[in-house]
């Protein structure tokens, strides 16, 4: 089948690529419940499937350069490579050292959190491998798990444990920082800061598109924790946060794993664990309300936008990569 040159899929595959079944225009799988602010659909475009067979699909990052889309199957320990113009997959990165959370800095080269290193690296253009950070105070990091990059260069983290509870997304290892935290480095010196320490389990962050928020998803639900999104106040310049007040309230007894923003400053989450009817994208306004849902067959882990006008919203849901065009755009990408 087209796309999965290497990974067949099953001849019992209920779902092939290409539109859910029951698509039609508008696609019901889109649901706006402000119909004012909500740009979750272009209008003639449905929630399309490009690419299946993989164990836990992470991380997506969108190289506009290459017009491709890098994302982690992070039990399988190798990142994938999607071609945009064909749906061409292959293997980018095997073994990737389980990497996680993926991103793009202003630069061109992928950043990657790799759990069974517990470290950040950066993938230079010439395919070196550079570490940016791998401790904290002269202790490794848990295991890193999401990853942005500030307008300044700077990287910003998040370092749960989940890469260190078993041996399924990582290593089973024992855990050497005393807190779950976010950290930043520094782009000039490389000085790692932990910036946050007050999570159960950091998960997906993302900054507002003026970078004078960031949001971090905290999933401690698995942990005995809250299932909830925190806002933070943005000093740049200090590499300082402040705030953190919950910006969208307990999804128990689901919970929300990656976010992204876009041009409008609303905030794209994914969705799963709890009711399969929720399982998708959840879309809230900078005031917080829910303005709308994208629902898909299987539980969504990350998402980012793509596409060459940033208006192509790519989901990692399990053992599937899902997409659609929306009506508005990704906030800058590098």
């Amino acid at each position: 089948m087209s796309g999965h040159t290497g990974i067949p899929l099953p001849p019992t595959d209920p779902l092939p690529l290409g539109p859910l079944p029951g698509s039609r225009y508008p696609d019901p799988h889109i649901e706006a419940i402000d119909r004012k602010r909500f740009k979750g659909s272009a209008g003639t475009g449905a929630v399309e499937r490009v690419a299946t067979g993989f164990r836990w699909a992470e991380g997506p990052a969108w190289f506009r350069g290459g017009n491709y889309l890098i994302f982690s199957d992070i039990p399988n320990n190798r990142q994938m490579r999607l071609l945009a113009d064909d749906n061409h997959l292959s293997t980018f990165r095997s073994p990737s050292l389980n990497s996680n959370g993926n991103t793009v800095d202003r630069q061109g080269r992928l950043i990657s959190c790799q759990h069974a290193a517990r470290r950040v690296v950066r993938t230079e253009l010439d395919g070196t491998i550079t570490v940016i950070a791998d401790q904290y105070e002269g202790k490794r990091l848990n295991a890193p798990n999401d990853v942005v990059v500030a307008s300044d260069d700077s990287v910003w983290f998040t370092d749960p444990t989940y890469g260190i509870d078993g041996n399924y997304e990582g290593l089973k290892q024992a855990q050497e920082q005393p807190v779950q935290g976010v950290y930043r480095v520094d782009s000039r010196t490389g000085a790692v800061v932990r910036v946050v320490d007050d999570f159960t389990q950091p998960n997906g962050l993302a900054f507002s598109p003026d970078e004078k928020k960031l949001y971090v998803v905290d999933s401690g639900l698995t942990h005995g924790g809250s299932a909830h999104i925190r806002a933070f106040n943005v000093d740049l310049a200090a590499g300082r946060l402040s705030g953190g007040q919950v910006f969208a309230e307990d999804f128990a007894p689901g919970f929300t794993d990656g976010i992204r923003t876009d041009i409008e400053g609303n905030v794209w989450a994914s969705m799963g664990w709890a009711d399969p009817a929720e399982d998708g994208v959840r879309c809230y306004a900078p005031d917080g309300d829910l303005i709308g849902k994208i629902h898909l067959p299987e539980t969504c882990a990350n998402l980012c936008f793509g596409g060459l006008l940033r208006n192509r919203l790519y989901m990692c849901a399990s053992t599937s990569v899902y997409a659609v065009y929306v009506n508005t755009q990704g906030a800058a990408l590098p």
